[in-house]
């Protein structure tokens, strides 16, 4: 742990310039007497580190050093893919590896492309969380995720819409969608998609699973996603919408809403207009239309309106009832 720490404060000096100890012991969770201790090593293995005293002081290396230890251990290695994608790399349980991947990284590069590198992380954040969300615990990921890269057959307890059921399954990917894990298995060889927070128990076999020769985790999830979204908006609604209306449906639901678009009869002088838009089956399409309030109106299928009222009464009642509206 201690020489890893080493050549990544000797990086960091590289690639950042002059660095106060209480910023490197900030940086390494350690305390600042504990940095003494590592730049003391770092001189006495003749690597060119001094100190500037001052408020402005700090460590730094002598002009034109430049360190060539930067070799990827297999950890880092496989953890680069997700160097740039920390909240990701951390879920996996390999946080620690993909920083130290991403340091050696920029500290191979010619000492242009490394500051422009570092100016790149600085000015630019990739965050695939939604709004609102703050993402799931899961504490089975980093043992799903060794298993996935181990290629070892697993039995989970999964909770559907359905049921509760065990299965035996042969791992084949990960992937995160909209700050959400899904695990990709095959079950008697054929690809599923299963949710990652619905794995109520996991238990890592000594088996080694059978991956398909020619399998493309990419191809399968971008052709699985777009079905999965055919087969949940299976059925049509007409709608009235307001001009607020088509704006909230953008965020309740893009999907509608680019429909929507796609079928828009001209606005009433009042700014309403029609459209028809694909939704979910059953309650879920009543919720959906309940979140744009009286900002929406369906006039067709005859049932989803039916629907809409009957919840709508419903809540006035529950309403009703604790001295609200009379």
């Amino acid at each position: 742990m201690r020489a890893s720490r080493l050549l990544s404060i000797l990086i960091l000096l590289q690639l950042r310039g002059r660095l106060s100890a209480e910023a490197l012991a900030a940086e390494f969770e350690v305390s600042v007497r504990t940095i003494y201790r590592d730049i003391d090593q770092l001189s006495a293995a003749g690597v060119p580190v001094y100190a500037e005293r001052g408020r402005a002081g700090g460590f730094q290396l002598m002009d034109g050093y430049r360190t060539k230890l930067t070799g990827f251990t297999p950890a880092e290695a496989d953890a680069l893919p997700l160097a740039s994608i920390a909240g990701a790399a951390a879920d996996l349980g390999v946080g620690e590896e993909a920083a130290a991947a991403q340091l050696k990284l920029l500290a191979s590069l010619p000492p242009d492309s490394g500051a422009s590198a570092q100016r790149v992380a600085q000015r630019f954040h990739l965050d695939p969380m939604n709004w609102y969300s703050r993402g799931e615990a899961l504490d089975i990921l980093p043992a799903l995720a060794s298993a996935v890269w181990r290629d070892q057959r697993v039995r989970i307890r999964y909770e559907s819409w359905k049921d509760v059921v065990m299965r035996d399954l042969d791992p084949l990917g990960l992937v995160m969608k909209g700050g959400l894990w899904y695990f990709v298995a095959a079950a008697k060889k054929q690809p599923r998609t299963y949710r990652v927070s619905n794995i109520k128990a996991l238990e890592v076999l000594e088996s080694r699973a059978q991956r398909p020769a020619r399998f493309d985790l990419a191809k399968y999830w971008t052709a699985w996603s777009r079905d999965f979204e055919t087969r949940l908006l299976s059925e049509r609604a007409s709608v009235k919408l307001s001009p607020l209306g088509l704006r909230l449906l953008r965020d309740v639901s893009p999907a509608a809403h680019e429909a929507a678009l796609v079928s828009l009869q001209p606005a009433k002088p009042d700014g309403w207009v029609k459209a028809e838009i694909p939704v979910e089956p059953g309650i879920q399409a009543v919720r959906q239309f309940l979140r744009l309030g009286t900002d929406a109106e369906v006039t067709e299928p005859a049932a989803l309106r039916a629907a809409l009222a009957k919840e709508a009464r419903a809540i006035a009642a529950k309403y009703a009832r604790r001295g609200g509206v009379r």
